[in-house]
């Protein structure tokens, strides 16, 4: 009624569902990738206006000593990039592992006398495998000590604490028998000697608040709670408050507590785990019997793009793909154009941690691109959401990873990494990575 109501502050909307589009049932869509086809001499995702790979492998017996070494790669991630998978001993390493994790019996079929070269198809397979991905270190940032939080001194803003002392009596009736009796307020244990006793030993337990760091400051900010009350409450009404309420106030304080929390001057370790990293794909959901949309072509209704996958690609490593603007699909068309390869990374790939206030989040940018000169990680916003908080610290933690990186592959013969953060409305198809950089790279 009161949403019917004229002026009303809720207001109903109806919303007419259209059957075709609203409530047609849900798929998962897996992105696979090119090097998984080209191994498998799968051709199903011929889509789009785009041809699937060829496959590499005639047989398959060869397809499972592929299979097998694409596996044992991944004992190998530790070496400082995928090329040196190619070194002789490193190669032979692999071999012997393919052997071992193939049983004989499985390198020969019937009507096949002769046992295929593994080694061969090992170093085949590798090459595949180097040429199909893009090296993505494992970074690691580690403190070389323990560093203690601390807080800035500040004042509790107080303004919304209007506590009242409730009922020093509970009457407790059973159901079952309907007996009666008293819960006194004095029958709560033993009173502690200081007020703000009550709710210091609340903020103590708290996994971020070291008391014996803390103490002064803890009752500093936890007497402001106490004058706070007293203003209003006698000294027996406020010990009520702080009993029964001790919970909420502690939570309170704590809150403001951790605005005011200060980074704590820390030396790091820069460890690169691994110099690059079998790449994951993606799963996504689509509407039942919706297409796979060519990427190049223009949608009309731009609200429904995230509901769409699309493919055509040459250069991506994984197909299809989906993309949450029509921005990212443009995007997608300079990329496909200029890079050699290129990908929409998944949650986990990178691993880049951001901060935003006291909390930490990952950030999966929109792509990684490789050129012949380097690597891009570049992401498009809306202009008006380019200077929020989540984006500044989104941008500042990839640039700093990128830095990271490149000083990785700055000794180890690899590509630089470079971040962009790019406006939507700069995104056109005829704009080049360059061209892009040159204005965006931060």
């Amino acid at each position: 009624d009161e949403a019917n109501r004229p002026g009303s502050t809720l207001r109903l909307q109806q919303v007419m569902l259209d059957p075709k589009q609203d409530l047609q049932p849900m798929v998962t869509v897996v992105s696979r990738s090119r090097l998984e086809q080209m191994i498998s001499g799968d051709t199903s995702l011929a889509v789009a206006g785009g041809a699937a790979p060829l496959p590499v492998f005639a047989t398959e017996v060869e397809r499972r000593v592929a299979e097998a070494t694409i596996k044992v790669l991944e004992r190998y991630e530790s070496l400082p990039s995928s090329t040196c998978l190619l070194a002789e001993d490193v190669q032979r390493g692999i071999v012997q592992y393919v052997v071992e994790a193939i049983a004989p019996s499985q390198l020969t079929l019937d009507g096949i006398a002769e046992a295929p070269d593994v080694a061969a198809i090992v170093n085949k397979t590798t090459r595949l495998s180097i040429e199909q991905s893009i090296d993505i270190p494992r970074i690691v940032v580690q403190p070389r000590s323990e560093a203690a939080v601390s807080y800035a001194p500040f004042t509790l803003d107080l303004s919304g604490i209007r506590y009242q002392p409730v009922e020093r009596d509970l009457l407790i009736q059973h159901l079952r028998t309907h007996e009666q009796e008293t819960l006194s307020f004095s029958s709560q244990g033993p009173h502690e000697l200081k007020l703000e006793d009550y709710v210091v030993h609340g903020l103590s337990d708290r996994d971020d608040v070291d008391y014996d760091s803390h103490a002064d400051f803890l009752y500093g900010l936890v007497g402001q709670v106490v004058a706070h009350l007293t203003s209003y409450l006698s000294e027996d009404d406020t010990r009520n408050v702080l009993i029964y309420h001790q919970k909420q106030i502690a939570a309170f304080v704590h809150v403001q507590m951790q605005a005011h929390q200060q980074e704590p001057r820390v030396d790091f370790d820069v460890i690169v785990k691994k110099g690059f990293t079998r790449l994951k794909g993606s799963a996504y959901t689509a509407k039942a019997g919706e297409p796979v949309h060519d990427f190049r072509q223009t949608i009309e209704d731009k609200s429904g793009i995230s509901k769409m996958v699309f493919g055509g690609f040459q250069h991506c490593l994984f197909e299809p793909v989906k993309f949450q603007s029509d921005t990212e699909r443009r995007l997608s068309i300079i990329i496909e154009r200029e890079a050699e390869k290129w990908l929409r990374p998944a949650k986990g790939q990178l691993q880049i941690v951001y901060k935003l206030g006291v909390e930490y989040a990952e950030y999966v940018p929109d792509f990684v691109a490789e050129t012949h000169a380097c690597i891009y990680m570049l992401e498009s916003k809306a202009r008006n959401e380019i200077g929020i908080a989540e984006v500044t610290a989104k941008k500042e933690a990839a640039e700093k990873w990128c830095g990271l990186a490149s000083a990785h592959t700055a000794v180890n013969g690899g590509k630089p990494w470079r971040y962009m953060l790019i406006p939507h409305d700069t995104v056109s198809e005829n704009a080049t990575l360059e061209g892009l950089e040159s204005e965006f790279r931060g």
